[in-house]
């Protein structure tokens, strides 16, 4: 599945940059060896024939601007150059930078002409307006393709993106592993998943429940709940290496595996922090407004992964197995059945609104004092804890964690390969437009639930990238408001769901599976509950 998803996202994303590309050259959109009516002031009064290079400003009407360029621009353009007269060769030529006032169409241009921030182009003088000013026409310097080359800068800097991200896990993955090194060796894994054998004997019937992998799954869960995404994902890539020990089909997830990955898409988090920060950022006047209806998207989101991961691994069912496979999982469709009836029953009589209501509105400065007191004490907590334990119970914990720490490297190097594809597709799908097609074609189905348009891109692309997504959504916040409902939306959309892709990428980067079997629909179906759980609850509350 992964493998048709990776190569939609680059098909997709080529394709469309070409036929963009292709519109574009034929329609002239960026008028390639069109003459632009321009005047040109000088700093100094020069005679049209002096030869040299002089400051000035390139000057154009607004009307001929928006004429020209098919624009709708309101003031005169001008902007800041150098221009050269040589009549020697009977070419003047005109060089200038762009900034943030000059014309989106000019900017674009000079991004795609080069890394540098200018545009070249010739002029040729006609009448002189004043001693300081002539008039004339200018002809930039071609620009065709500009899409493909987005395409092309977007895949080299995705690919020294995934790198980086690597690189920097090295540090915390040798870390973490040696920390996880010390509390295995100490007995304190084995006792926490003592604690919680009734959950893991549920979703991972297949791991026994002394094996190590137990630890490292339910502290990445752990971690992921209080919002330590540096401590989770050393965690979950240990998880997944203690995993496949237990697999006796090597390169091929097993069930626990994707159980195990649907749970750390659904993204359930206590305190969503990254969202709230940005909120308080943005001016909010109650940034934590979001913690309930995060909660109870992440919760659908949770609820629906572990229960398609569950129904899917029984996939394909052999001929005439249907009706036990039915009766095995009908203690469990009945429980979620049921709980759906009870959220829908609680909704249609207003208790729920009332509940998330009261949640909601929660003192703010409450919860910021919670945040700040988890981020200052959570890691080094954890860190003085599980070294302190195996020290009382004498193990010689800095040999131990050096043990532990050396797979560190390894690991982190060991999944640039899936990092690197899986970042350079999206990459490319988001330069190349194939966002843009994807919202047009989700559209109609956002219309018909409700969802505002403005807020369709966040949902499209936070299982894709979580940079992405938070820079989506801290631009939607800008525009709309923090406190606004697309902005309420937006920001429990975040703290809802998780970046499927890069979790998949990196988890099972780790241990070389190829044949990720049902992880990604489980994942993708949990992210689709989020976005549906925070657009209900949302509206349900501020709609």
């Amino acid at each position: 599945m992964l493998n048709y998803v990776w190569l939609g996202l680059l098909v997709l994303g080529i394709a469309t940059a070409l036929t963009t590309d292709i519109i574009d050259q034929s329609n002239n959109k960026y008028r390639n060896g069109d003459p632009l009516p321009v005047e040109v002031w000088f700093a100094d009064s020069i005679a049209v024939d002096q030869n040299g290079s002089y400051d000035g400003k390139i000057i154009v009407n607004a009307g001929t601007y928006n004429k020209f360029y098919n624009t709708d621009i309101k003031k005169n353009v001008e902007v800041n150059a150098k221009v050269t007269v040589n009549t020697d060769e009977g070419k003047n030529t005109v060089f200038f930078k762009v900034n943030d006032s000059t014309p989106e169409i000019w900017k674009y241009m000079a991004k795609v002409s080069g890394k540098e921030d200018d545009l070249l182009g010739t002029v040729k003088f006609e009448n002189r307006v004043n001693a300081h000013t002539i008039s004339g026409e200018i002809v930039l310097e071609e620009v065709a393709f500009t899409k493909m080359k987005d395409v092309t800068n977007a895949a080299l800097d995705y690919a020294g993106t995934a790198v980086n991200i690597a690189l920097g896990l090295i540090g915390i993955m040798a870390l973490w592993l040696g920390v996880m090194k010390v509390a295995e060796d100490a007995g304190l894994i084995r006792i926490i998943a003592n604690a919680v054998r009734p959950i893991t004997k549920f979703l991972f019937p297949d791991v026994p429940p002394d094996h190590p992998a137990m630890g490292s799954m339910i502290m990445n869960i752990a971690a992921n709940m209080l919002g330590l995404g540096n401590a989770a994902t050393p965690f979950g890539i240990k998880a997944m290496e203690e995993l496949d020990t237990l697999n006796k089909n090597k390169g091929t997830a097993t069930n626990a595996m994707v159980t195990f990955l649907a749970v750390n898409t659904a993204g359930l988090t206590l305190i969503p922090v990254t969202a709230i920060a940005i909120r308080a950022a943005s001016g909010s006047s109650n940034p934590a407004i979001i913690i309930g209806t995060s909660i109870f998207g992440a919760l659908c989101a949770t609820t629906v992964g572990i229960t398609s991961a569950k129904i899917l691994e029984k996939f394909p069912i052999k001929k005439g197995e249907f009706g036990n496979w039915l009766r095995s999982y009908k203690k469990g469709l009945t429980v979620f059945a049921s709980l759906i009836a009870v959220i829908a029953l609680l909704s249609v009589t207003g208790v729920l609104s009332k509940l998330f209501s009261v949640l909601s509105f929660i003192n703010p400065d409450f919860f910021k004092a919670i945040i700040n007191i988890i981020s200052i004490i959570a890691i080094p907590g954890l860190i003085f804890f599980f070294i302190g334990y195996g020290a009382i119970k004498k193990v010689k914990v800095y040999e131990v964690f050096v043990e532990g720490a050396k797979d560190g490297f390894d690991v982190a190097v060991r999944i640039i390969p899936y990092l690197v594809a899986m970042l350079v597709a999206i990459g490319i799908f988001r330069a190349g437009g194939g966002m843009h097609i994807l919202i047009s074609m989700l559209t109609p189905v956002t219309d018909f639930i409700g969802m505002p348009a403005e807020a369709l891109p966040m949902a499209i692309m936070r299982p894709l990238s979580g940079s992405g997504s938070l820079g989506i959504m801290a631009e939607i916040i800008s525009v709309y408001g923090p406190d606004s409902f697309i902005g309420i939306l937006v920001s429990t959309f975040f703290g809802s769901t998780e970046t499927t892709f890069y979790v998949l990428a990196v988890y099972f980067g780790a241990v070389n599976i190829r044949s990720t079997r049902h992880a990604v629909p489980a994942g993708l179906l949990a992210d689709t509950a989020g976005i549906l759980g925070a657009l209900f609850i949302v509206k349900l509350l501020f709609g």
